[in-house]
């Protein structure tokens, strides 16, 4: 039986995905289509230019943008938000559900200002806003981010100092097209600097609040803006960091006396509440100096922080202009009861559930939550929401259970966006951390389509294979009785192999051996008779005597001599095919001293095409590394990737491949890279597969490598030598296994001079709707002056090579650590001196 699995998007998911410029590295990473999800764009927070001092505090915040998905107006109860309960009633329809009211919109931008229509349960986008910061203030996260479907990249002015305005902004639109969303300072008190950073504040102590600025500590500090100490009154209670509840026992000039009623941890420039509405300005002077940055560098996004009134929007689109898109954050009483007004003055509203649960019992926020958002919806306004998505992903790679349940109840309540605030601008797994919020929201609009009681095959961002799915072949092992029934084919052990590989996926979306005119295709066009590119012919060559006894319909019990290894093959055709012409244009030449023409040659020009109904591979002492593209991707999504550079190779790692994965690493900024060397049958001479893959585990072991940037497998195949060809069909593979990325070097897959340096290149450019993207490094050399490895002209460079490798191994000579590093050339002389082989003969 055939199976497909899927991890393509649905119709209507595929209706929203967008054009993502592929990365670069060298002169460029090659080609290939990115997707966007159902985050259509993400908002992150950018690190500032050189010189700029950010502050690690994580307060950060985010907002998200669009829905559309119709709710049921949940309770409101009584109590303080009785008014906004009422205002939602009266827009309540007879039906039940928010009624799209043409509510007045003066004041917003019009041609910012969309509805999407609501259809209960229709695959809708949402927007993800990221605010940047120094995890993410980087060309290789502002990437990465933009490919996962960032929708705005966040600035927070809380967190920028006022010089590091502009040359942040300058920095971000450098990288990115991705629109910018300047987040004021606004009507807000903050804590001051405190030299330590963070001191405990205990219950019963007193806090003396300075006017002049002090060194901030538990006993001394500063409030931000200075002027909130002529606001202060006597008995007003402060909420500072979200745990620590103060309140005024004595006033003077220039100090404000407070006594700790709840202690606790306080932290520099952290949120302070007071109990009571005292009269702020909506925009800080630093706002206002962003604001004319903004402007005259193009950006048109702005989050007013704490809204309390119409007036307050009306002031921020004033001082941006009548093209700013706005968005007022809703996290005060006052904005709460001016929420209407509010609304009909914004393009989109942010719910701060970090600043708002100052003010708001921490119980009450899912209802009022739920509240603002019909409240927004029901007036063609769009709201995102902010504050502890996935806090603990700050510093761990998972979230907890409770955050994806949050994630997931917030995007049925109707948000058309999600924030990430600290997650992405100073904690560490910024990408990881957007990633979860898009496979949540995937989830979340594929659950209309499956049965919510069964689990499914789980979200995956990887690179679809080849064709969209993965094609399996899932038969059941046939019994020793029908074995015994069909004719038997001795074949080699290569062909068994590709048996294996189409079985498990590897070779997706092929499930048998090529006839004639998929042959033809191939060999002309590059492609598939479907369409889909792919370069490698896999043939399986009969001799005479099995051609004329096998016909259409026969299944054959294939096996290899001294192999526990079979496969049945379902016969469909038997052709021949004239040998010169075959190995001209398969490997580009017919000479015997290539030995993919002397393979050919001695295997004969009487093929058979079919399926392959069962593949057993032979138990192999490599086992723990052959990793099944299903099992590799299971592995590479465990570990949160999503960008996977492949690498390919024949040989013992020397310092160069170390050097081509790490700078790869580098260029693509993937999350981690897939070392899977060949392990079938090679010419003589070449390594055999065991030291070669226990020399890659030594670097491992040794630390060599990134920590939980690298997983080692195998690929069961064996090479053809065939260049281009084959560089692009190995591409191809990896992409199946769950690759984005591969690795092409000078001579990929090559041998000796039969294939042009640019030949592969070429070959690439020509099949560009590769979904893999090749990531091209010309010949690489050690400069010994730098002590570095470099590319051609860059100076004299001393060549290294695996052939050289070998040689010097064979000859007892010890190599150089820059050649080849002591922990590898130690594994294989040991192997060598207890009598192992470790060269094929």
């Amino acid at each position: 039986m055939c199976r497909t699995v899927s991890s393509r998007l649905t119709d209507s998911d595929r209706s929203a995905e967008g054009d993502v410029s592929p990365c670069t590295a060298d002169s460029r990473v090659g080609r290939g289509a990115g997707r966007h999800l159902d985050f259509t764009r993400l908002s992150v927070g950018v690190k500032p230019a050189t010189g700029a001092v950010w502050p690690v505090d994580p307060d950060f915040r985010i907002f998200r943008p669009r829905s559309g998905r119709c709710s049921r107006v949940p309770p409101f109860g009584e109590g303080a938000w009785s008014s906004l309960e009422a205002h939602w009633s009266a827009r309540v329809v007879a039906s039940g559900h928010a009624g799209r009211q043409s509510s007045s919109t003066e004041g917003r931008n019009p041609d910012r200002y969309s509805t999407p229509p609501r259809r209960g349960t229709e695959h809708v986008n949402h927007d993800l806003l990221c605010t940047l910061g120094p995890s993410s203030l980087n060309e290789g996260v502002i990437k990465r981010l933009e490919e996962l479907g960032a929708s705005i990249f966040r600035l927070n002015l809380s967190h920028t100092p006022q010089t590091a305005v502009e040359p942040t902004l300058e920095f971000i639109l450098s990288q990115t097209d991705v629109p910018i969303c300047i987040d004021t300072e606004g009507a807000q008190v903050r804590s001051g600097s405190l030299v330590d950073g963070r001191v405990q504040v205990k219950e019963n102590s007193l806090i003396h609040v300075h006017r002049h600025r002090v060194p901030g500590d538990a006993r001394d500090l500063n409030l931000y803006p200075s002027f909130v100490l002529d606001k202060l009154e006597l008995g007003d209670v402060l909420s500072m960091d979200d745990a620590i509840l103060a309140q005024v026992i004595e006033m003077h000039p220039d100090m404000a006396v407070l006594r700790v009623l709840c202690g606790g941890d306080l932290g520099s420039n952290k949120a302070v509440t007071v109990q009571r509405d005292i009269p702020m300005p909506a925009l800080t002077p630093k706002d206002r100096h962003a604001i004319a940055v903004g402007r005259k560098l193009g950006v048109r996004h702005i989050a007013l922080s704490f809204a309390h009134r119409a007036s307050d929007v009306d002031e921020v689109r004033d001082a941006f202009g009548s093209d700013a898109f706005v968005i007022s954050k809703i996290e005060c009483n006052s904005g709460l009861r001016n929420l209407e007004e509010i609304t009909k003055r914004s393009d989109a509203l942010l719910i701060d559930r970090g600043d708002l649960s100052r003010q708001v019992p921490l119980e009450q926020i899912p209802r009022v939550q739920k509240a603002i958002i019909q409240s927004a919806k029901s007036m063609g306004t769009k709201v995102y929401v902010a504050t502890n998505l996935m806090e603990s992903m700050v510093t761990l790679p998972n979230p907890t259970r409770a955050e994806v349940n949050d994630v997931y109840n917030t995007l049925g309540d109707g948000a058309d966006g999600l924030v990430l605030a600290a997650e992405t601008a100073v904690g560490r797994y910024p990408v990881g951390c957007a990633s979860m919020l898009v496979r949540i929201a995937r989830e979340f609009h594929s659950a209309a389509d499956r049965d919510a009681m069964l689990p499914s095959t789980p979200i995956s961002l990887l690179v679809e294979p080849l064709g969209g799915s993965l094609t399996l072949i899932e038969t059941p092992r046939p019994t020793p009785e029908s074995l015994e029934a069909m004719p038997i084919l001795e074949v080699g052990e290569t062909d068994l192999m590709d048996c294996e590989l189409m079985a498990n996926g590897t070779y997706s979306p092929l499930t048998g051996f090529m006839g004639k005119d998929a042959l033809e295709s191939v060999l002309h066009d590059h492609r598939l008779p479907s369409g889909l590119p792919w370069t490698m012919p896999i043939l399986l060559s009969v001799d005479a005597d099995a051609s004329a006894r096998l016909g259409t319909g026969d299944l054959v019990h294939l096996k290899a001599p001294d192999s526990g290894a079979f496969a049945v093959l379902e016969v469909e055709e038997v052709f021949t095919y004239d040998g010169e012409e075959l190995a001209e244009r398969w490997f580009g030449t017919t000479s015997v001293e290539h030995p993919g023409v002397k393979r050919l040659a001695r295997r004969g020009t009487t093929f058979l095409s079919g399926q392959v109904k069962y593949a057993e591979p032979a138990e192999s002492s490599l086992e723990q590394y052959k990793l099944a593209p299903a099992m590799a991707r299971f592995i590479f999504a465990k570990k949160g990737w999503s960008q996977v550079v492949g690498f390919h190779s024949r040989n013992a790692p020397h310092r160069v491949h170390e050097f081509l994965q790490l700078e790869a690493l580098k260029r693509t900024h993937a999350d981690g890279l897939f070392i899977s060397p060949v392990i079938g049958p090679q010419k003589p001479g070449d390594y055999y597969p065991g030291p070669i893959l226990k020399s890659y585990q030594r670097l491992l072991d040794f630390g060599h490598y990134p920590r939980g940037k690298v997983v080692l497998g195998c690929f069961p195949t064996y090479p053809r030598y065939c260049g281009p060809r084959e560089a692009v069909f190995t591409a191809i593979c990896r992409q199946n296994m769950g690759c984005s990325h591969f690795i092409v070097g000078r001579d990929h897959a090559g041998v000796g001079n039969f294939y042009r340096d640019r030949a592969t290149r070429d070959l690439f450019d020509q099949v560009e709707d590769l979904d893999v993207r090749p990531v091209f490094f010309d010949k690489v050399g050690y400069h010994q002056a730098s002590a570095s490895y470099r590319s051609n002209g860059a100076g004299e460079l001393v060549t290294i090579s695996g052939s050289k490798a070998r040689q010097a191994l064979r000859d007892q000579e010890e190599l150089p650590e820059w050649y080849m590093r002591d922990v590898v050339q130690e594994v294989l002389r040991l192997d060598l001196a207890r009598g192992e082989q470790i060269f094929r003969e």
